[in-house]
């Protein structure tokens, strides 16, 4: 998983609206929304679900390996602002649908 912590090391890389988000959401609980969205987008941007201890991406740490790939990213900085978007939609209809389930 993407650490919360990690966040902030990546408002240094990219354009204004990155930075901006990026230390937004630092600056949120991690547990907040945004910090949930942030950190799914993370984990798809960085493939943690693949990392393991004898990765180098690992040795790295998570935060050095964030601020690699995020400063890497081919893409405007929209494209990740999507990517953001789109995890935030997710953890939305998530958060709804647990909502759901405990009022039933």
């Amino acid at each position: 998983m993407f650490p919360h912590k990690s966040v902030s090391s990546l408002s240094s890389v990219r354009e204004s609206k990155w930075r901006e988000l990026a230390r937004r959401v630092a600056n949120l609980p991690e547990d907040h929304p945004d910090s949930l969205a942030f950190s799914l987008m993370m984990i798809r941007q960085c493939s943690c679900l693949d990392c393991n201890p004898d990765r180098y991406k690992a040795l790295m740490g998570c935060a050095a390996c964030a601020k690699r790939t995020v400063a890497g990213f081919k893409g405007q900085d929209e494209v990740l602002l999507r990517a953001f978007q789109k995890a935030r939609s997710e953890v939305d209809v998530y958060l709804e649908e647990r909502s759901l389930e405990r009022a039933a």
